[in-house]
């Protein structure tokens, strides 16, 4: 699935690269984009919390485009730094709660059904599975390995929920959404599982010295 990923970010990059020169013609600062989708995507967040599903979508895939273009942006201009690279990771993660707790909210209704209740719990699983996925990453970096193994990494969860979101909304009792939030609780904690257990391969009995 990375080479997946891969593959298409170099199909997309082509398309965008007009616009990044722009951006970097017009010195944008990438920490200004990074800023601006974090607060676009927790706007995404409000709007599930209320109901707004489909514009919810849109939003979730306008902030997933600030994250291609804030890392674009800090390379082509040589702005790249390690506080740039720590700032987007902690947005991100920030952001991603924030999407959670709209979807929460978009379960809790006054009535609450035991279908909703069910996914309440399926979607603070989906948000620890979405959070230990980027843990488990980070953590081998620490330790000298790149684990980047696995399904459902953040731009697949950006993709399939805002694309799920703007095209289906809450048709059919909101069945695509739900659909999506199971799969987000199944593959996220399979996913860092997998790369628990990839990490042990690597580094069982390696000294932390070595």
């Amino acid at each position: 699935m990375g080479k997946n990923l891969d593959d298409l970010r170099d199909r997309v990059y082509p398309i965008i690269d007009p616009l990044t020169r722009w951006l970097v013609k017009k010195r944008v600062h990438p920490n200004l984009i990074t800023t601006s989708g974090f607060a676009v995507t927790v706007f995404a967040g409000f709007l599930y919390g209320t109901d707004h599903v489909r514009t919810a979508g849109f939003f979730v895939l306008l902030g997933g485009a600030h994250d291609i273009f804030d890392g674009r942006v800090a390379r082509e201009s040589g702005l790249q730094s390690k506080f740039g690279a720590f700032y987007d990771s902690v947005l991100d993660r920030i952001s991603e709660v924030a999407i959670y707790i709209g979807l929460i909210s978009l379960y809790n209704q006054y009535e609450m059904s035991l279908l909703n209740i069910g996914m309440i719990y399926l979607i603070a699983l989906a948000m620890a599975g979405s959070l230990m996925i980027s843990y488990t990453r980070a953590k081998a970096e620490t330790l000298g390995l790149d684990c980047s193994i696995g399904l459902m990494q953040r731009a697949e969860r950006v993709v399939l929920l805002g694309v799920g979101s703007l095209i289906f909304g809450l048709s059919w009792d909101g069945l695509v959404i739900s659909g999506v939030i199971v799969i987000f609780a199944v593959l996220t904690n399979y996913t860092a599982i997998r790369r628990i257990l990839w990490v042990y391969k690597q580094a069982a009995g390696v000294p932390l010295d070595g």
